[in-house]
């Protein structure tokens, strides 16, 4: 008869001391102690099972910690693996533990997630299907799939367990985030934005938001297939890339910008020198002669700041052919201008707007951001020189992102910059919750044909919505 069935019946049967059978009962204790952890872990859900799973996880992940070789090269993803499990199968078996298959799978995965990857969110960034992960303290997780947002089946340990994920993704970069500068802008190895913002400025507790790229990016043939453009747009945008307009992608938060320019910048020939610039690095151009610059918060003496603005007008020294800024959102609006309007045609950007309108009021103020105390009718002028067509995207009702609007800039009547509409999409209804239209040409001709045109490119008027007479 086994300890634990002797003692439950009452004693061993042989007439054993106090003293003997008080062990017993400390070591039955330990024994049902342990049982009822094990027996948490299999019932994951409820408040009792959090925190024995929390504690058995918190114990072993310690232990094995203390056990592991420091010097070990995390780098070497796969030895490293097999070394944690070879202790951690050891550690289980020091802790007379008998888990599951799947439970201890589940404590393996979670543990090697903690100390080679980034802990809960590991398996959210391995589903494909995720577009954005919203961290709002330890314990509410979200996610958005399809352009909904619902809550995600993980959660972290504590606040603490948040802070290691966000300084383990920002360390790489040389960035921090602590008190003192509680906001942190960083990106993940496969180029997805993080932006993480801490207490005492997130009452909740550490929030992360990690916007992510597809693995393999995105084409324009994916674009078309999802419903975003039509083939025509597509063969538009591609004259206008390889015809050097400038292109601002307007759009609000969320609307798809930054993969609609990457998508735009893959049309540029493989033989020009194309620079970009950053914040995060995000833009996944295939060409071979892309340099990548990217924006330095300041130090924690509050010196050493790269701007945006500092980038884009030393890039102007590095003889690109192309200038492509990530996003504008502040002084280096001017500057890009400035580019655009010396030479530097063909150049692509980004604008939060809600209309190719506002995002000319929008480039107003920003070039207003940088300093200058210039005259309104002067930055008009510069804009309607500069900018030769918006592209915007939106994010619509039901999730799905689309090309809503093209929309040529024309020049300038009298205090004015005029525009046309070159496509606009038009919605016709909404079935099972999905909205139905379609982008469709205005029968308007552009007045940059020409240019498009001397590259060699001959667009059919269908492409506009015209008979060839008008054309």
């Amino acid at each position: 008869m086994s300890l634990l069935r002797r003692i439950e019946k009452g004693g061993n049967g042989d007439g054993e001391n106090d003293e003997s059978q008080s062990a017993d009962e400390s070591k039955l204790a330990a024994m049902r102690q342990r049982r009822q952890v094990v027996s948490d872990v299999s019932r994951p859900g409820g408040r009792a099972s959090d925190n024995s799973y929390m504690d058995l996880k918190t114990r072993v992940q310690n232990k094995l910690l203390s056990e592991l070789d420091q010097t070990m090269d995390i780098s070497q993803r796969a030895q490293v693996r097999t070394h944690i499990e070879e202790l951690f199968n050891s550690i289980l078996a020091d802790e007379s533990l008998v888990l599951s298959r799947n439970e201890r799978q589940r404590l393996f995965e979670a543990i090697v997630a903690d100390i080679l990857g980034f802990g809960p969110l590991e398996i959210l960034l391995a589903d494909d299907t995720i577009t954005e992960i919203m961290v709002n303290g330890p314990k509410n997780v979200f996610i958005e799939q399809k352009g909904l947002i619902t809550r995600a089946p993980v959660t972290f340990d504590d606040e603490e367990h948040v802070m290691r994920i966000i300084e383990r993704i920002v360390a790489p970069l040389g960035r921090r985030v602590d008190e003192s500068s509680p906001i942190v802008d960083a990106r993940l190895p496969d180029g997805s934005r993080v932006n993480a913002i801490i207490r005492p400025l997130a009452l909740c507790g550490p929030t992360i938001t990690i916007r992510k790229f597809s693995k393999k990016p995105l084409t324009v043939d994916d674009l078309i297939r999802f419903g975003s453009m039509t083939k025509e747009i597509a063969e538009f945008l591609r004259a206008c890339i390889i015809g050097r307009l400038n292109i601002i992608v307007s759009g609000g938060t969320g609307s798809g910008k930054t993969t609609l320019l990457n998508v735009l910048s893959s049309f540029i020939p493989n033989n020009e020198r194309i620079v970009t610039v950053e914040n995060a690095a995000e833009l996944q151009l295939r060409q071979e002669h892309v340099v990548t610059l990217e924006s330095r918060p300041a130090n924690i003496e509050g010196k050493g700041m790269i701007s945006i603005q500092d980038l884009v007008v030393n890039c102007l020294r590095m003889r690109p052919d192309r200038i492509v800024v990530g996003e504008c959102r502040s002084g280096e609006a001017l500057d890009m201008l400035q580019a655009m309007n010396t030479g530097h045609d063909g150049s692509l950007t980004t604008a939060h707007s809600n209309s190719p309108r506002d995002t000319l009021a929008r480039l107003e103020v920003m070039c207003l951001m940088a300093g200058m105390d210039l005259p309104v009718r002067a930055i008009r002028e510069q804009i309607a020189s500069a900018v030769d067509l918006i592209t915007h995207q939106d994010r619509l009702r039901d999730g799905s992102r689309k090309v809503v609007k093209i929309t040529e800039i024309q020049g300038m009547e009298g205090d004015v910059i005029t525009m046309s509409d070159i496509f606009e999409f038009e919605q016709t209804g909404i079935e099972g919750g999905k909205i139905i239209g379609r982008i469709r040409p205005t029968g308007l001709r552009p007045k940059f044909i020409d240019r498009i045109e001397a590259s060699g490119i001959h667009l059919p008027p269908s492409t506009f919505g015209i008979g060839r007479s008008n054309y």
